[in-house]
């Protein structure tokens, strides 16, 4: 039997010699000096430009790129494809391609006074790919708030522990934000404080869980669940494929993650990735240390070896269980956070930008930040090859495993596997919940560029002008997360998912091509292979990916020939064909117009080069 500690040490090697060398390479590349103002001092406002500690800024942008995602990915391709191409795809795509992205998109933000992506490319190809750039991303962002909603209630309904832990790190978070910004408490007492009063939520939530409605059939809560509606929530949309329970949490989801997004950055945002960062922590450093314990001392309750269910490869097509799945460019995209995610590039130019006290803190923030999802990555991989594919369970199944192969994880060092279980759930939600309103916020961001931030124009979206609404504080999210729910009700979350990551990616791929026209408009001298060599892989893998999930899976699967049942799965099926082809056209449309633009100015021609600190 093969032992799960050698995941680990594959991803702790190409991970060590990336950040000792090649992030240090690329820090020199791009000049960071701390000499200059960042934008988080030059424009500090107290609502969206704050500096914050590195710690701080650290905890968010962590929480934020991590999300569910690192989580959900490798476990789905793991069990579709077998562990060992997902683990090649987390060790050597990550350094490589990932942090170069996470690293590149967060410089060159700070360089363009923590504007977006789509600002960026727009200062050098015109308005035209500015605008194609912001409307991909903005409908990237409806797939990630989609997903994430949907992840999370199916969590809530496996683990209804982690729902009274959940809400117990929320209050807290809300308390620590008036703690630190308000009262001007302390920070180190105040961080011990209220990390532990996290960690004692998972306490609470063992102890008095919590449910919306019953499980249907033979199933059933834990005992003591509080349930807070009498029947199975038959009637709630979208529970003929979910189930009640799991259906009714994913809009009461959304509309936290709309709230959340319009509040100031001090609010709740700062301060609750901050905590959930220790969750990070804990759960990625406990259970990497665990496998580590667990293996040489044979403290775990059981042996962490691969179980049975998991196939080293499992063949190009995939598991039969879970339908005609190639291996290329599925695999690909279907681990995109924990090797390489575009939504990074939204949270590095979007909210980290905003908050850098220095240059420097960019390799650590940028880089290293994504080098500890990949281990987040290489940890959920691990918990299911522990806990293996509950049979005829399917890829929906899997998602509890993190939380089941964790629990087990952590019996090396005396957790008892309950109490670990529950955490490791919560590390899942909580990553979620802080990606899903970090991602409303950036949608905002996106369409506030689109429509034009002039100084006569409301920031709540309360007048009657049209502009105004559509990127209104308080009005923006509520078409992000009317849309995304439209998309979810269906319960296709294979087909969700898959597409979520060919967006994601080939937004990756998008905000590669912005670094590289930036790095070519800067100087003629610097060598564009790090970013540019990356970019392509990237928009051949996921066009290709787009391209079969449109094609194959919803028009010919789906709508022709049958296979989404339900007058909501059909729509969803026809929505998500809709929109993958409104996505490639976007993107090959901006590749066009990127790669005329290196042309253009390595090739001598007439576009003006541009100083990297340019507005």
């Amino acid at each position: 039997m093969t032992s799960v500690i050698w995941i680990v040490v594959a991803v702790l090697g190409t991970f060590t010699v990336g950040y000792m060398g090649y992030s240090r390479y690329l820090s020199r590349f791009v000049d960071l000096d701390d000499s200059r103002e960042t934008p988080a001092h030059k424009y500090e406002d107290g609502q969206e430009y704050v500096p914050a500690k590195k710690p701080v800024l650290l905890g968010h942008h962590f929480s934020s790129i991590a999300g569910g995602a690192p989580i959900v990915g490798p476990i789905t391709a793991g069990a579709i494809w077998g562990w060992v191409p997902a683990l090649l795809w987390v060790a050597i795509g990550n350094p490589l391609m990932g942090a170069v992205h996470d690293f590149i998109s967060l410089s060159s933000s700070i360089r363009h006074e923590g504007r977006s992506i789509g600002y960026i490319v727009g200062q050098y190809v015109g308005e035209r790919g500015k605008d194609l750039l912001l409307w991909f991303a903005f409908l990237t962002i409806i797939l990630v708030v989609a997903v994430f909603a949907l992840v999370v209630g199916i969590v809530f309904n496996a683990y209804p522990q982690v729902t009274t832990a959940s809400f117990v790190y929320i209050l807290l978070a809300l308390a620590f934000g008036v703690y630190l910004y308000q009262l001007n408490g302390p920070f180190i007492p105040g961080t011990i404080l209220f990390v532990a009063g996290v960690f004692a939520g998972v306490w609470l939530g063992i102890q008095y869980p919590v449910a919306l409605f019953e499980l249907a059939g033979d199933a059933s809560h834990p005992a003591g669940t509080f349930v807070l509606f009498s029947g199975t929530g038959s009637w709630v949309p979208g529970a003929a494929a979910l189930g009640g329970n799991t259906a009714a949490w994913i809009p009461i989801i959304m509309v936290y993650g709309a709230v959340a997004s319009a509040l100031p950055v001090w609010v709740l945002l700062q301060p609750r990735d901050y905590l959930s960062s220790f969750l990070l922590y804990a759960g990625v450093g406990g259970g990497v240390i665990a496998i580590i314990v667990g293996t040489i001392l044979g403290t775990s309750a059981q042996p962490l070896v691969i179980d049975s269910s998991i196939g080293a490869f499992e063949g190009f097509w995939g598991v039969e269980a879970a339908g005609l799945y190639p291996l290329f460019p599925l695999l690909f995209i279907t681990i995109a956070c924990g090797t390489i995610s575009g939504f990074h590039s939204l949270v590095s130019s979007g909210t980290t930008s905003k908050q850098l006290n220095k240059e420097s803190d960019a390799r650590l923030i940028g880089y290293g930040g994504m080098l500890g999802e990949g281990l987040l990555a290489a940890l959920a991989l691990s918990t299911l090859a522990i806990a293996g594919v509950t049979s005829g369970g399917g890829i929906g199944r899997a998602l509890p495993n993190f939380a089941d192969g964790g629990g087990i994880i952590l019996t090396s060092l005396g957790i008892p596997e309950t109490l670990g279980a529950v955490f490791m759930a919560l590390v899942l939600v909580s990553f979620l919940l802080t990606s899903t309103d970090t991602a409303v916020r950036l949608g905002r961001y996106m369409m506030e560029e689109i429509v034009g931030m002039d100084d006569g124009m409301t920031v709540s979206g309360l007048s009657p002008n049209l502009g105004s609404i559509a990127r209104g504080r308080y009005t923006n999210p509520l078409f992000q997360i009317g849309i995304g729910y439209l998309l979810v009700i269906s319960g296709e979350w294979a087909t969700l998912w898959a597409l979520f990551g060919g967006a994601n990616q080939l937004l990756a791929a998008l905000a590669l091509l912005t670094a590289t026209v930036w790095l070519a408009n800067w100087d003629e001298s610097k060598q564009l292979i790090s970013t540019g060599v990356p970019m392509a892989v990237m928009v051949a893998i996921t066009v290709l990916g787009l391209t079969w999930l449109a094609i194959y899976q919803n028009l010919y699967t789906n709508l022709i020939g049958g296979g989404a049942e339900t007058v909501g799965a059909q729509i969803s099926s026809a929505t998500q064909m809709i929109l993958a082809f409104v996505l490639i056209g976007l993107a090959l449309s901006l590749v066009k117009i990127g790669l005329g633009n290196i042309r253009s100015v390595r090739g001598g021609g007439d576009a003006p080069a541009a100083e990297p600190s340019d507005d």
